[in-house]
């Protein structure tokens, strides 16, 4: 991935969404107790003004949530002619203004699948074209790294130990922790990290991609288009995304969570040295 030489302007207006909201429950007792929940929003995305679809999102990064979709998606492509981001929650929009032709965008518009992501994803058009392209670095891990970012991923997660209801998903490299994200689907964290990325021109050959959510056919596809070899999951695996892992050469390795994993695809990619960090 290139550096990026022009940032879009990222513009929001309307104050930042909160992400959890206070209310009372009563117990299995009768007692009144006092929790915290997470907040789900409607953002309905236009590129070039024309409304391309309408997310059901926490409201974290909504910029970046916006640019990935759209990346993820195949509706635009180089970030470079991407001249605005601008989100206004009084209205729930997320308007991308770009010089990219996207006069396809109909077309792509009327054919959809709808995914076994949360809360029902949807993809448009051929979402695997181009996959055969795709080259990924081999990776090299060890049962110690493994063990040191997964007690470092145990700091994360606020929203979740706040409110529970969402995924998290981040971006890591080695032990450390680039960037985490959470929304109430993880498609929607996906893509925001995507955003991210790309904003950032942050290549993702050496990275390590890790969500508390499982491992699908969409999410090893995008995390295959952002140049990402290793998918690292709190959760299981379904059988057309180990399917894609294996076509595609990445390390999949899931059930992942303190002192226990379980490598599903790319076992020689991983030293085993006794777990001592």
């Amino acid at each position: 991935m290139s550096p990026v030489t022009h940032r879009p302007r990222l513009s929001q207006t309307h104050t930042e969404a909160p992400l959890t909201l206070a209310v009372t429950a009563v117990d299995e007792h009768g007692q009144v107790q006092d929790k915290m929940i997470a907040c789900e929003r409607p953002l309905t995305l236009y590129l070039n003004w024309q409304p391309i679809v309408t997310l059901m999102t926490l409201g974290a990064r909504p910029q970046a949530l916006a640019l990935g979709y759209l990346k993820n998606q195949g509706f635009i492509s180089d970030i470079e002619q991407v001249e605005s981001v601008i989100v206004d929650w009084e209205v729930h929009s997320a308007a991308v203004i770009t010089r990219e032709d996207t006069t396809h965008v109909r077309d792509k518009l009327a054919e959809k699948t709808v995914t076994s992501g949360c809360g029902q994803g949807t993809v448009y058009g051929n979402f695997t074209a181009g996959l055969d392209q795709i080259r990924l670095t081999k990776p090299h891990l060890s049962q110690s790294g493994i063990y040191a970012l997964l007690k470092n991923l145990g700091q994360y997660n606020d929203t979740y130990k706040n409110a529970g209801a969402v995924h998290g998903c981040g971006i890591c490299q080695d032990d450390q922790i680039l960037s985490f994200v959470e929304d109430v689907g993880r498609h929607n964290a996906v893509d925001t990290l995507a955003g991210d990325m790309w904003l950032d021109g942050l290549k993702g050959d050496d990275k390590i991609f890790y969500t508390t959510g499982r491992l699908t056919s969409e999410m090893v596809i995008k995390v295959a288009k952002m140049g990402i070899p290793v998918l690292l999951s709190r959760s299981g695996i379904t059988e057309m995304g180990l399917s894609l892992a294996q076509q595609l050469g990445i390390t999949m390795i899931a059930r992942a969570k303190g002192r226990h994993f379980l490598i599903y695809h790319g076992a020689d990619t991983v030293e085993f040295d006794g777990g001592q960090a």
